[in-house]
């Protein structure tokens, strides 16, 4: 494909004169169907990478996301702009999955998580031998690493997708790639990855994961009493700024967060434990400046968009 249309149509969506590095890399493979691995740091535009490949091309795109939120996220974002995407999974209606399912031929951008692609129905809609699917690119890809193994056991049977639908499909549809992307994997998640999705000589694509704009900074604290004053105290220190307070447990995110509540703040606990639409409005009134802060299990936070004005 001619590169002058690629940047064009980068324009035109985003309003951006010209990639930044190594988002150019990316496209083209995947514009070739190359299949990649891409390790890039947070906020390097991962999304564009897979993204506008997909609506440059004749065929649909299978985009495998973790979190039903980050899923409505990018969605939302891209039918703003008037793109043919669209979501599955469990939370829509008969009709609005029907309405899915009549359309999808004319789509470019089908995210899914890895149970819905692997349904009965959305399946058999899949293995259509007249829908021509150009890729599959899994998001958050060190979530096959962490989950794999234990309550999401889909992410394990990804690795035989492209084999099983291709068995479907005329030779005239051409390859399917598959790409990986993450901001965190290390040797050993990169075999995993490269192994568990049977990926054909993977291009290996990745930027240092440091940010400069991020410091490290370590306080003890020997008691929970200790680690609630110094908790206070940083939270005091920093009136009008938002931010994530990590704990270890779902347990701890309730306690913590009933605590600061007594301290007169607003804020509110997130773990896994809670119901999808509870997650998704604490994550709303967190980003729209309602919570400051929250207090979050290892949960909250995985694709999270924030545009900071700096």
């Amino acid at each position: 494909m001619d590169w002058d249309t690629v940047r064009t149509k980068f324009k035109q969506v985003w309003g951006y004169d010209d990639f930044r590095p190594p988002q150019g890399e990316v496209i083209a493979n995947l514009l070739a169907r190359q299949d990649s691995m891409v390790i890039l740091a947070t906020g390097s535009g991962k999304s564009i990478c897979f993204q506008l490949p997909a609506l440059l091309q004749n065929g649909l795109t299978l985009v495998v996301s973790p979190l039903l939120s980050l899923i409505e996220d990018q969605v939302k974002d891209l039918q703003s702009r008037n793109l043919a995407a669209a979501a599955l999974h469990s939370s829509l209606s008969s009709l609005e999955r029907k309405q899915v399912f009549k359309r999808i031929s004319s789509l470019r951008l089908l995210y899914l998580s890895p149970e819905t692609l692997l349904s009965k129905p959305v399946w058999e809609r899949l293995s259509d031998p007249d829908l021509v699917i150009v890729g599959m690119m899994i998001d958050e890809a060190h979530c096959l690493g962490q989950w794999g193994d234990s309550f999401r056991p889909d992410y394990r049977r990804l690795g035989v997708v492209r084999s099983a639908l291709m068995t479907h499909k005329p030779a005239s549809h051409g390859n399917m790639a598959i790409a990986a992307f993450t901001a965190t994997a290390d040797p050993k998640t990169q075999s995993d990855l490269k192994s568990c999705l049977k990926l054909h000589t993977p291009q290996l694509i990745r930027t240092s994961p440091y940010r400069s704009n991020l410091s490290l900074n370590v306080a003890i604290a020997w008691t929970m009493a200790g680690r609630k004053s110094q908790t206070l105290k940083f939270i005091q220190a920093h009136k009008g700024q938002s931010g994530l307070i990590y704990v270890r447990s779902r347990r701890d995110t309730e306690e913590l967060a009933e605590w600061l509540k007594g301290q007169s703040f607003l804020t509110s606990a997130y773990h896994a434990g809670l119901p999808s639409s509870e997650k998704r409005e604490i994550e709303r009134k967190w980003l729209v400046g309602g919570y400051p802060f929250v207090i979050a299990s290892s949960a909250f936070g995985l694709g999270t968009i924030i545009q900071l004005e700096v």
